[in-house]
C-alpha cells in the first residue's frame, strides 16, 4: 500500500467504498429483520462522505468543521435511537456504526488509508456476525472467561510494573522471575482451558494428555481418588496417570529449551526417550475397567489463579537461592542430593532454578534435572499405590521399572 500514491481522489473513492460496505450490510440486515433501523445502502455512503468533506474543510482551515459534523451525527443518531426506543426497539448498534462510518470517512483523508479501512472492515464484520457472536456468548463458560481475565492480569498488568534489574548476590531479577512464572503457567493454562472445554467428550487419552500439561501430580492424585471411589475404573485411571507423567517430560523439555536452550539441546533426546517409555507403559493393558473421563476427575486449579502463580514464584525464588547456596557450599553432590529431595513435590521450580544457575555445571545440572524427574515419577507411583489398593501390583512394577530406567540417563554425559 505504501507504493500507491494516495491522492485526494483515491482517498475519496476509498471513503465512498467503505461507506457502501457498511451500508450494504445494514440494508441486508434491515430486509432480514423487517424492522426500522438507521440508514442503509445510501445513508452510510452519505455519512462517510460527510466525514470526508468535514475533514477536507478542516484541512483548508475550517477547524470547527470536524467537531460540528460529529456533533450533528450525534444529534441525528440520538433522535433515531429515541424513535426506536418509543417503538420498543432497543439497541444502538446501527447508531454507533453510523458514528464510526463518519470517523472512517474523515480518516480516509487525514491519516494512512489502512486505518479507515481497518475501522470499516471491523465495523462490518461485527455487524454481520451478530448471531454468531451472541451464540458464542450464550455458550461461554464463566469459569473459562474468568480464567482468561486472570491470564491477562498476570501477563499484561503485573509483568510491565516489575523492575527489570538484579537484586542481592543471588542475582534475583523480578521481571525474569515473573517471565518464568508466565511461561510455566501459560503451558498449564492451555491444558486447563482445553480440559474444561473438551474434557467431558473423551476419556483416557485426553485426560492424561491434558493432565500432564497442567500438573501430572494433580492428575495422578485425582485419578487415584476416582479409582478409590470406583475400583472398576482403577486400570483406566492408572493408564491415565502414567500418560500424564510421560507428558510431563515433554512439558519440562519445552520449558527448559525456552529458558536455557543449551540445556534443551543437551537433554532433548533423554526427555523424549523417557516420555516414550512412559507412553509404552501407559498403553500396556492393566486389566479391564470402565473409561475415565475428565469430567469425572476432580477439578484442576487454573494455573493463572493469582495464588498459584504467587506460590510458584515464591517456590522458584526460594529454590534459586537454595540451589545457589548448596552449589557454593556442597558443590555438585549437594545439588544432586537436593534434586532427589525436591523432586518428591513440584519439580518445575527446581528444574528452572537449576537451568538458571547453569554456569560451570552443565553436566551436573543435566543430571540433577533427570534425578528430580525420577524422584517425582517415583513419588507419583507411591501416591497412586496408596490410593488404589486394587491396582498395587500393576502400579508397583510400572513405576518401579520406569524409575529404574532413569539411572542410565543420569549416568550418561
Amino acid at each position: 500500500m505504501n507504493a500507491i500514491e494516495w491522492t485526494v481522489q483515491l482517498r475519496f473513492a476509498v471513503a465512498l467504498a467503505l461507506g457502501f460496505l457498511v451500508g450494504l450490510e445494514r440494508e441486508s440486515a434491515k430486509i432480514e429483520r423487517q424492522h426500522f433501523m438507521l440508514g442503509g445502502v445510501r445513508t452510510y455512503p452519505l455519512i462517510s462522505m460527510l466525514g470526508f468533506g468535514c475533514a477536507w474543510l478542516h484541512q483548508t482551515g475550517v477547524s470547527f468543521a470536524l467537531p460540528i459534523g460529529l456533533l450533528g451525527m450525534i444529534v441525528l443518531t440520538g433522535v433515531v435511537y429515541s424513535a426506536k426506543a418509543r417503538a420498543d426497539h432497543f439497541g444502538a448498534t446501527s447508531e454507533v456504526s453510523a458514528l464510526l462510518t463518519y470517523v472512517s470517512g474523515a480518516l480516509a483523508l487525514l491519516v494512512d488509508v489502512w486505518a479507515a479501512m481497518a475501522l470499516s472492515v471491523c465495523n462490518t464484520i461485527l455487524l454481520s456476525e451478530k448471531a454468531r457472536l451472541e451464540a458464542y456468548v450464550e455458550k461461554l463458560n464463566k469459569a473459562e472467561f474468568l480464567a482468561v481475565v486472570k491470564f491477562l492480569l498476570v501477563t499484561i498488568i503485573i509483568l510491565p510494573v516489575l523492575p527489570n534489574q538484579e537484586y542481592t548476590r543471588f542475582n534475583l531479577n523480578p521481571t525474569r522471575i515473573w517471565e518464568v512464572v508466565i511461561l510455566v503457567s501459560t503451558i498449564g493454562f492451555v491444558g486447563y482451558f482445553l480440559s474444561h472445554r473438551f474434557g467431558d467428550k473423551v476419556g483416557l487419552w485426553l485426560s492424561g494428555l491434558l493432565g500432564g500439561i497442567v500438573s501430572s501430580t494433580a492428575l495422578t492424585i485425582a485419578a487415584g481418588r476416582l479409582a478409590r471411589k470406583s475400583p472398576s475404573r482403577g486400570p483406566r485411571a492408572l493408564q491415565s496417570a502414567i500418560l500424564a507423567s510421560s507428558v510431563m517430560y515433554v512439558r519440562i523439555l519445552v520449558i527448559v529449551a525456552v529458558v536455557n536452550p543449551l540445556y534443551g539441546m543437551m537433554a532433548w533426546w533423554k526427555m523424549l526417550l523417557l516420555a516414550g517409555i512412559g507412553l509404552l507403559l501407559s498403553v500396556v493393558p492393566a486389566g479391564t475397567g470402565d473409561e475415565v473421563g475428565t469430567n469425572e476427575m476432580e477439578s484442576m486449579q487454573n494455573p493463572f489463579e493469582i495464588t498459584p502463580a504467587l506460590v510458584f514464584a515464591a517456590l522458584f525464588v526460594v529454590l534459586l537461592v537454595v540451589t545457589s547456596a548448596v552449589k557454593s557450599v556442597l558443590g555438585v553432590t549437594g545439588i544432586l542430593a537436593l534434586a532427589g529431595i525436591v523432586g518428591v513435590a513440584d519439580v518445575d521450580p527446581f528444574v528452572l532454578s537449576v537451568v538458571q544457575n547453569s554456569s560451570g555445571m552443565m553436566n551436573a545440572g543435566g543430571m540433577a534435572v533427570i534425578i528430580a524427574l525420577m524422584s517425582n515419577t517415583a513419588a507419583k507411583g507411591v501416591y497412586f499405590w496408596f490410593l488404589v489398593p486394587g491396582e498395587r501390583r500393576h502400579t508397583a512394577w510400572r513405576y518401579a521399572l520406569w524409575t529404574l530406567l532413569h539411572i542410565p540417563f543420569i549416568l550418561m554425559p
